[in-house]
């Protein structure tokens, strides 16, 4: 257990890290840039990270979840990886020119050609990052993670401020890619394999064509409000909504992104150990709804206030889609990690199943609703997050005998923190409505209210989280005396 918990201080520690360098970046060029260039570079950023996810091809789940890894079968992950990441970058830059036809805006076509040069070099950090992964060994992740997110930051503001337009954010983009695969060349162990080989890419290949489509899809569910907004309305309607759904993101760059990389190898240790992922997924959703929940309802309800701080008065229009989108990431968070639960006890069809259903799902709702505009939009995504609960439910219950009232027993507690955290703040809202005079003062006595609510109730309760906290606190404060 102490693995996991350096593993997931060492991931934690780079996405704070990373968060306020995001945060910063985001509140300037959202000022610097009109909503039709952040519209622009949204569209061309889904495309650049559907092309990410086939580039992946399973490649660092697979080098995961192994049994027995050997150095044969690091350079076979490694040759498959190079051969479709090459493969995708020459798609995506002959692509280019379509799309941006296709959404009637050259910059689209500018923005994929950049983004397009990343594939060629990633390949060789990401096997070595995997690698790193599979062992719990988070420094070199979070090291790579820091000098990249720096490099990004910096790109960004400078081009941004020079008049670069949405060509600074591809540029920061390519600029943190380079970075990140130098740092990871750099920590790659003396041992470790450097070269391509072919024995053995047939299994990397047969693993890797199921456990693609995995990411495939959630790429590809992810990805198509924009894709779907951008042709039924327009790069306007992208930017609202990519505004909306960006406070909601904030949870995800603060915490799941940091947490994810660790459940999987964390899932997999247990499978190896034990037999079964049913222990450690039940304690996972309770983790995470008893942070997440809070998180996501403290958003919901100072969307006004967050969206004006972060991105400025031009974007008040998607603060009713922010709160839907953060009822819908709540509902999600209960089953989030289903996908890596199966993978880990390796059920790779079974886990492509799903994330096809549950993306199927998600395009589903957005179709039927896209002509109510983006309100409507963003209730048929909410529609699709209940179905996609229940989905992972039924895969979960037939493939690990996972029961429902195992997962509601986990989720209850979270359920009353979340009340009791965030109903005080709720209802002060609603007799002094959030507005231009007040916002402000909002966001800092909310916050402040709410954080301490949350760490009464997690000790009122008895949540375990409330005793990782204290012993958290204890090895900070020996350490400080030292």
């Amino acid at each position: 257990m102490t693995t996991i918990r350096r593993s997931l201080a060492y991931s934690l520690g780079s996405s704070y890290f990373s968060l306020p360098l995001q945060i910063i970046s985001t509140m300037v060029v959202s000022r610097l840039l009109t909503p039709a260039e952040i519209g622009v570079f949204a569209v061309a950023a889904v495309f650049a990270a559907l092309a990410s996810t086939f580039r992946d091809f399973g490649v660092a789940e697979y080098l995961i979840q192994e049994k027995e890894l050997t150095a044969e079968k690091i350079r076979a992950a490694l040759t498959v990886n190079i051969a479709v990441s090459w493969s995708m970058c020459s798609l995506l830059f002959l692509f280019a020119p379509t799309a941006g036809d296709f959404y009637r805006d050259p910059g689209v076509t500018e923005v994929m050609r950049v983004q397009a040069f990343n594939f060629l070099l990633i390949p060789f950090g990401a096997v070595t990052m995997a690698y790193f992964r599979r062992q719990l060994d988070f420094r070199p992740v979070f090291i790579a993670g820091m000098w990249s997110g720096l490099a990004s930051f910096t790109t960004v503001l400078c081009l941004a401020w020079l008049g670069f337009g949405y060509m600074s954010l591809a540029w920061s983009s390519l600029a943190g890619i380079v970075v990140m695969v130098g740092v990871s060349m750099w920590f790659r162990p003396a041992d470790f394999p450097r070269w391509p080989g072919l024995n053995g890419v047939g299994r990397v290949v047969h693993f890797g064509k199921f456990a693609s489509g995995i990411y495939i899809f959630g790429q590809i569910g992810k990805g198509a409000p924009e894709m779907i907004i951008g042709r039924a309305q327009d790069l306007v309607g992208v930017a609202m909504f990519s505004r909306g759904y960006g406070v909601v993101e904030l949870f995800n760059r603060s915490f799941l992104n940091a947490v994810v990389p660790v459940c999987l190898p964390y899932f997999a240790h247990d499978s190896r150990e034990t037999g079964s992922v049913n222990n450690g997924y039940l304690k996972s959703i309770c983790y995470l709804t008893a942070i997440g929940w809070p998180f996501l309802a403290f958003i919901g309800v100072f969307a006004y206030a967050l969206i004006r701080i972060l991105y400025g008065n031009q974007w008040i229009d998607s603060v009713p889609l922010s709160q839907i989108l953060c009822l819908a990431a709540a509902i999600e968070l209960i089953h989030y990690l289903a996908k890596e639960a199966l993978l880990a006890e390796g059920d790779v069809r079974r886990s492509n199943a799903l994330q096809m259903g549950l993306q199927g799902g998600r395009i589903a709702g957005l179709f039927a609703v896209i002509p109510f505009g983006l309100t409507g939009a963003c209730v048929g995504l909410l529609v699709a997050a209940v179905f996609g609960c229940a989905l992972c439910q039924w895969h979960l219950h037939s493939a690990l005998g996972l029961r429902w009232r195992d997962v509601l027993r986990s989720c209850l507690p979270s359920l009353l923190i979340t009340l009791l955290s965030v109903a005080p703040v709720a209802v002060w809202v609603v007799f002094e409505p959030i507005s231009e005079a007040n916002y402000i003062r909002f966001a800092l006595v909310g916050g402040l209210i709410t954080v301490s609510l949350w760490l009464l109730s997690l000790r009122l309760f008895g949540h375990v989280l409330w005793a990782e906290l204290v012993g958290l606190s204890k090895k900070l404060r020996s350490s400080l005396r030292k």
